[in-house]
């Protein structure tokens, strides 16, 4: 039975997809549910599973193809390969290296293989116009005549420049097509400015000493630095509502609700799922909500539903050693916060020099939307959080 492979339904946001990678050849044996084909859309990967067990007949689109939503990409035939559709799977595809192998000896004269060699051409690649659709002299030098042309489209994989140099040459994905056109657009439509703070994490260093063990036993996961830098956020947040803001057109939207994106750093690129509804969260749950979306992109398990919203963005660099960075809005959001390396420096404290571990807050914010008034405002509000995280318990 030959059932029809689609592509998915695709969000409202997406217009078309690309075939990312076939995971199974033709004729390949596949049980129900494995994965057939990664779907690429400009926000999500989707996965197509076999329906059933069985095999694929056919690709109707191979890897790097543009397709629509429900479209077929391929011919499913249901039920277990016999050793005969196996056989003739392989035939038929080992049929153009045989024909190859035949027309290279027998059936080319000397005169077109040394033709093919001196121009290294491929003799597969000449279509032959002799007796039996041999390959002749003229059809050889046709083929190197229009090859210049045919190729000149295309560039090569690998270009060597000179001794022991060499370039790779890839096309970009639709993701990082994506990042860097969403990249450009908030660099280019808004008035984007960052400042800077500092904040001492010495407290949050000593909680997370003190209660690790009992934390840890309780809610079944470890105590990080995320959990204390959301609920900061989403306390600044509520009293600097401009920050929570966006532009839509010639309105100002106020959100009275705090979702809020994580930028996560994932094989295919830069990812920001969001956690909603923080304001309600605790500690533990902000906890295992990151951790739950960090694994669903690192694995590609992320859907647009996750994808989707966001009134504010919390990107930590700091993990990969950044000291400082000016992180760029992620549109339609008004503000984005940048965490950063805790390193100890000198620090003057009543007078004298103390070593404490120190990190720097930077916020970039659109001008448009969000004074310097409140800007700096929301960033003292958060570094006034971590520093002293019981107002965080006693609302002050």
């Amino acid at each position: 039975m030959s059932i029809e492979i689609k592509v998915p339904v695709l969000p409202e946001s997406v217009a078309d997809a690309t075939i990312a990678t076939w995971h199974v050849k033709v004729g390949e044996q596949v049980s129900r549910d494995q994965n057939l084909v990664d779907i690429e859309t400009d926000k999500v990967v989707l996965e197509v599973v076999a329906p059933e067990d069985g095999h694929i007949g056919e690709f109707l689109f191979e890897e790097g193809a543009t397709v629509l939503g429900e479209q077929v990409i391929a011919k499913f035939i249901a039920g277990a390969v016999s050793g005969k559709e196996v056989t003739k799977a392989q035939a038929e595809a080992a049929t153009p290296a045989a024909e190859t192998s035949d027309e290279s000896s027998d059936a080319l004269s000397p005169s077109v293989r040394r033709l093919l060699a001196e121009h290294n051409v491929d003799a597969s690649k000449v279509k032959g116009t002799g007796v039996g659709g041999r390959i002749t002299k003229e059809d050889v030098e046709a083929f190197v005549k229009s090859a210049p042309k045919a190729a000149a489209p295309a560039a090569p994989a690998v270009a060597p420049l000179a001794a022991g140099r060499s370039e790779k040459r890839v096309p970009m994905t639709r993701l990082r097509k994506t990042i860097a056109n969403r990249l450009l657009e908030a660099k280019n439509s808004t008035a984007m400015l960052t400042t800077f703070n500092e904040v001492n994490m010495k407290p949050i260093m000593d909680i997370r000493k003190q209660y690790q063990d009992i934390f840890e036993k309780r809610h079944g996961i470890r105590l990080g630095f995320m959990s204390f830098y959301i609920k900061a956020v989403t306390e600044a947040l509520k009293r600097f509502p401009e920050v929570n803001a966006s532009i839509d057109g010639d309105d100002i939207v106020y959100h009275n609700y705090f979702d809020i994106s994580i930028a996560v750093s994932t094989p295919r690129g830069l990812v920001t799922p969001v956690l909603r509804d923080t304001d309600t969260m605790n500690l533990a749950e902000i906890e295992k909500a990151v951790r739950d979306l960090a694994l669903k992109g690192r694995d590609g398990k992320l859907t647009v539903a996750d994808m989707t919203g966001g009134n504010f963005t919390v990107t930590n660099g700091g993990v990969f050693g950044s000291l400082m960075s000016t992180p760029i809005l992620n549109l339609p959001q008004s503000a984005i916060l940048g965490m950063h390396a805790i390193k100890d420096r000198p620090m003057a404290v009543n007078g004298q020099v103390e070593i404490l571990p120190m990190m720097y807050l930077a916020l970039s914010y659109d001008h448009r939307i969000v004074d310097g008034r409140e800007s700096v405002g929301f960033l003292v509000a958060i570094k006034d959080f971590l520093e002293d995280p019981t107002r965080l318990l006693l609302d002050l």
